[in-house]
C-alpha cells in the first residue's frame, strides 16, 4: 500500500469518525429526553411527540448546508452539479418537507395517529442517511481541491509557480505579528 493510500484511508476514517461524532452531537439531548420518559415509564410518547421530527430536520439542515458546500467549493464540478442539487432536492423533499409537517401537525393538539410512530424513526434514519451522505460528497470535493494545492507545495513539477488559477483559490495573505507593537 502506497503512501498516498494510506493518507487517503485515514483521511476517510477520520471524516468518518467526524461525521458520525456530529450525528451523535445532535441526537444527545433528545437521547436525554428519551431516558427520561423511560425513567417516567413514558417511552412510547417519544414516538408520538415531535422530538423524533425535530432531530431529523436538525440533520437535514445539516445535509443542506454540506450539499450546498460542495456544490460551491469546487467550480469545475461539471455534470456532477446536478446530481448535488438533486441531493438538495431529494432532501427537501423527502426529510425536511415531511418533518416539518409532522412537528407543525403534531404541536397542533389534534389527536397523533398511530402512523406517526413508524414514520418518525424512518425519517431520522434518512436524515442520518442524507447527512452521511452529504459530508462524504462535500470532504471528497474538498480533498480533491486541496489535494492539488498540496502537490503543488510539495515540490511537484509546479512547485515554483504555485498559481492560484490552478485551485480556483487565491492564498490568504495574513500580516506577520512583529511583536513591535505590545500592550
Amino acid at each position: 500500500m502506497s503512501d498516498r493510500q494510506l493518507h487517503s484511508e485515514q483521511q476517510s476514517l477520520s471524516m468518518m469518525y467526524g461525521t458520525y461524532a456530529d450525528i451523535l452531537f445532535v441526537l444527545f439531548p433528545f437521547l436525554v429526553i428519551g431516558m427520561q420518559r423511560l425513567w417516567d415509564g413514558r417511552l412510547y410518547e417519544m414516538l408520538m411527540h415531535a422530538d423524533l421530527s425535530i432531530a431529523a430536520a436538525i440533520l437535514a439542515g445539516l445535509a443542506i448546508g454540506r450539499f450546498v458546500l460542495g456544490l460551491v467549493t469546487n467550480r469545475d464540478l461539471g455534470r456532477y452539479k446536478e446530481r448535488i442539487v438533486f441531493f438538495i432536492a431529494l432532501t427537501l423533499f423527502v426529510v425536511l418537507g415531511p418533518a416539518i409537517i409532522l412537528i407543525l401537525s403534531i404541536m397542533g393538539g389534534t389527536e397523533v395517529p398511530g402512523f406517526v410512530a413508524f414514520v418518525q424513526p424512518i425519517l431520522l434514519i434518512i436524515a442520518i442517511s442524507l447527512y452521511s451522505t452529504a459530508v462524504s460528497i462535500s470532504n471528497i470535493l474538498t480533498r480533491d481541491d486541496a489535494g492539488e494545492g498540496a502537490a503543488t507545495q510539495a515540490g511537484g513539477p509546479s512547485a515554483t509557480v504555485a498559481s492560484p488559477s490552478r485551485s480556483g483559490h487565491a492564498p490568504l495573505d495574513l500580516p506577520r505579528n512583529t511583536g513591535a507593537d505590545s500592550w
